[in-house]
C-alpha cells in the first residue's frame, strides 16, 4: 500500500440535529464517528495531517486525530465571510487543524502564514483552493494524498501532485476500512 507524507482531510461529519431540508445529506453521503475512526489511514512513519473541522465536530476531530495515530499541533481558523447555519452560533468559520506522525516539521519561518484564512465561501464543501497550493508548496516533494475529495461544482478536483480517496470519485489509492 502507498504511504503518505502529506494527508489533507475534509470528513463527511455527520450531524445529529439537521435543519429539516438542510442536512448535509442532501450533498453527499456522511460518515458515523465510529466508522471515521475506524479507517486505517495510509500515512508514512513522518505524515502532517491536515484536517478540517467544524466547530460542533471539533470533540470528533480531535478523537479523529488520536485514533489515526497523530498528535495535534496547531490550528489555522477560515473566515468563510458568510454566515451558514448554526445552532448556538451561526457559523461563519471553519478550523483546520495541523497534527502529525514522526518527523515533521512546520513550514520556514519565512513561508509561514496567517492563522486567519479569509476567503469567502463558494460552494457547499468546498474549500479554498490556496490552502492546498500552499500545502503543496510547503511539501513539494513529499507524497500528497486529498481523503474524501468530492466533486465541487460538478466538476473533479484533482490537483497535479496530488492523489485522491473518496466515495465519490475514481480513487488513487485504497484507505481500509
Amino acid at each position: 500500500m502507498k504511504l503518505y507524507n502529506v494527508i489533507y482531510c475534509d470528513p463527511p461529519w455527520r450531524y445529529a440535529n439537521g435543519t429539516p431540508g438542510r442536512e448535509v445529506e442532501r450533498h453527499y453521503p456522511t460518515m458515523s464517528d465510529e466508522e471515521l475512526c475506524a479507517l486505517v489511514v495510509p500515512a508514512a512513519d513522518d505524515c502532517v495531517l491536515w484536517l478540517w473541522a467544524t466547530a460542533p465536530r471539533l470533540d470528533t476531530a480531535m478523537r479523529l486525530i488520536e485514533a489515526w495515530g497523530f498528535r495535534y499541533k496547531t490550528c489555522a481558523v477560515w473566515d468563510k465571510q458568510t454566515m451558514g447555519m448554526g445552532y448556538w452560533f451561526r457559523g461563519q468559520h471553519e478550523l483546520l487543524l495541523v497534527a502529525t506522525c514522526g518527523n515533521v516539521s512546520p513550514p520556514t519561518q519565512a513561508e509561514r502564514i496567517s492563522s486567519i484564512i479569509r476567503v469567502k465561501r463558494a460552494a457547499h464543501s468546498d474549500k479554498p483552493d490556496q490552502v492546498r497550493a500552499w500545502i503543496a508548496s510547503w511539501y513539494p516533494t513529499a507524497s500528497k494524498l486529498e481523503m474524501f475529495a468530492r466533486p465541487y461544482t460538478g466538476f473533479w478536483p484533482k490537483h497535479d501532485g496530488w492523489d485522491t480517496w473518496g466515495n465519490e470519485l475514481a480513487n488513487d489509492v485504497e484507505v481500509a476500512p
